[in-house]
C-alpha cells in the first residue's frame, strides 16, 4: 500500500530542484539519498523518482530527483503527490502511536457500541490531530485525544469515541 509522503509545492532554482511539503514523520528515511518513490501527477499519471539530494529550507525540503534535471521538468511536477510504500515503515513500539493509514477506514463507534461512521482521514493541525469521521449526515471532526478517543483497536477495525456534549450534533 502506498501513502503520501510529500507534495511538490514548486520548482526551486534552475537545475530541477523541487520544494516539497513533507507529509511524513520520517522525512530522513523517506527522502534519503537513493530512496525511490512514486509520483502521482495532477493528470493522474504516475512515474518513479529516485532521490539524489534533500535538504531543509524554509519549512520544506528541497529535493533533487535523478529523473528531474531541468526547471521545466520541475515546473511540470507542481502539485504532484509523492508516494512511499507502507512496507518501508518501521513498526511503532508505542501502543499509543499509529500511522495515519492504519486509522483510515476504521469504524467509529460510541462507548455503548453504536456505530457513528468511518474514519476518513487524520488532519494534522497546529492544535493537534483530528479524526475526520464520515457520517450519514456529513463529516464530523473529532479531536484525537485519549479523553475523547479512549480506544483505538486497529486489529478489531474500530475506534471508540466518547464525545463531550454537542461534539457530534453540529452536522
Amino acid at each position: 500500500m502506498d501513502v503520501v509522503v510529500g507534495r511538490v509545492a514548486k520548482a526551486h532554482g534552475i537545475t530541477g530542484e523541487l520544494a516539497v511539503d513533507v507529509r511524513t514523520d520520517s522525512p530522513e528515511m523517506r527522502f534519503a539519498i537513493g530512496a525511490k518513490m512514486q509520483a502521482k501527477l495532477r493528470d493522474g499519471t504516475s512515474r518513479s523518482l529516485t532521490v539524489t539530494a534533500a535538504r531543509p529550507h524554509a519549512g520544506r525540503l528541497l529535493v533533487r530527483f535523478a529523473e528531474v534535471a531541468t526547471r521545466d521538468v520541475a515546473e511540470a511536477l507542481r502539485g504532484t503527490l509523492l508516494l512511499g510504500s507502507t512496507d518501508d515503515l518501521p513498526p511503532t513500539d508505542d501502543p499509543d502511536e499509529f500511522y495515519d493509514h492504519e486509522l483510515e477506514g476504521l469504524t467509529a463507534e460510541l462507548v455503548d457500541g453504536t456505530k457513528i461512521g468511518t474514519v476518513k482521514e487524520i488532519v494534522h493541525g497546529p492544535g493537534g490531530e483530528l479524526l475526520v469521521i464520515i457520517r450519514d449526515r456529513g463529516e464530523a471532526l473529532v479531536p484525537f485525544v485519549r479523553e475523547i478517543v479512549p480506544t483505538v483497536d486497529v486489529r478489531g477495525g474500530r475506534v471508540v469515541i466518547d464525545p463531550p456534549e454537542g461534539l457530534l450534533d453540529a452536522d
